[in-house]
């Protein structure tokens, strides 16, 4: 039952993780895009066209793969814990 217990409260912990990781990367992207556009047009090109491309960004930056990347904190943490108790059990 405790083990159980564990992988509960370690989901818990990791998608709490996960997604604080998933919003700054997001944050972090959005703003260098932001950026970007402000460095090719000084004077704020037309209405609408910052937030076009801003969005148009966005929607490249979700299809690569770095936010699937993202979701191996759930994966790589399991493997160490797995690792760790396996090793001290056979001791």
């Amino acid at each position: 039952m405790q083990f159980v217990r564990l992988i509960i409260f370690w989901f818990i912990a990791m998608t709490v993780v996960y997604f604080c990781i998933s919003l700054y990367s997001r944050s972090v992207r959005r703003e260098k895009l932001e950026d970007a556009f402000d460095a090719d047009h000084p004077d704020g090109g037309a209405p609408g066209m910052r937030d076009a491309f801003v969005a148009k960004g966005m929607e490249d930056y979700h299809k690569s793969i770095r936010p699937k990347l993202i979701a191996l904190v759930y994966v790589i943490p399991f493997f160490v814990i797995s690792t760790i108790v396996y090793i001290v059990n056979t001791n």
